[in-house]
């Protein structure tokens, strides 16, 4: 018997969009307002798994986001990403992009954006 993942279990009256093959969810612990999730329906654990289909359903969705939260929220930039992998950071195995609004002043020095993640990397 498979188990679900977390994201499955999230009820569809969450879900901020969706289409064929994605659906989208306002991240549970978010590090900016607005920091939202595109998840593929099919249960897959890595981004690499995913099919054409998928990848640009995944890249229409960050399209639509941007678009909802620029006009919400008026960011000043934007991180979209993705870890994959437990030496990447991925703690939810099953795939999923992250679209983080960024604010100016938000991080004193953002340059590098997410190298400082990276031990030895930074400061540059």
């Amino acid at each position: 018997m498979t188990t679900t993942s977390v994201f499955e279990r999230i009820p569809r009256a969450k879900w901020v969009a969706d289409d064929e093959l994605v659906f989208a969810v306002l991240d549970a612990h978010p590090v900016s307002p607005g920091h939202t999730l595109v998840i593929p329906k099919r249960r897959i654990t890595s981004w690499f798994d995913a099919t054409e289909g998928e990848l640009s359903a995944m890249t229409r969705m960050v399209a639509l986001l941007k678009a909802r939260l620029d006009e919400q929220h008026h960011p000043d930039g934007y991180n979209v990403g993705f870890n994959d992998g437990s030496a990447a950071g991925q703690t939810v195995f099953h795939a999923h992009l992250h679209v983080i609004p960024r604010f100016a002043g938000d991080v004193p020095a953002p340059a590098g954006g997410v190298r400082h993640a990276v031990i030895g990397r930074g400061h540059y």
